[in-house]
């Protein structure tokens, strides 16, 4: 008998993959900003998608897919993040103006 863990694959790395940008996404806006920083995650997301549609293998096309695809919502959750820290829900950085 055969398995198949293509589906095991990307659903463990689809999830790692979302888990990893959420403090990504707190350490950006901390740090950077989100109005600089936006920007470097649609760059990234991009590149993504494009390496999406060059790759063959199709494991691999799919990861790269969901990368593109979470970096984009990044962007979204970049801006969300900054109400948060407005309400007080998260620190502000201190030395970012």
């Amino acid at each position: 008998m055969n398995l198949n863990w293509d589906g095991l694959i990307l659903g463990v790395v689809t999830f790692l993959i979302i888990g990893v940008f959420h403090p990504i996404v707190i350490k950006a806006e901390y740090y950077i900003g989100a109005k600089k920083s936006w920007w470097a995650f649609l760059v990234a997301g991009l590149g993504a998608l494009v390496g999406s549609v060059l790759v063959a293998d199709t494991v691999g096309s799919a990861l790269l897919g969901v990368l593109a695809f979470s970096l984009f919502w990044s962007i979204g959750e970049l801006f969300e993040q900054e109400k948060r820290v407005e309400k007080g829900w998260f620190p502000k950085n201190p030395n970012r103006k």
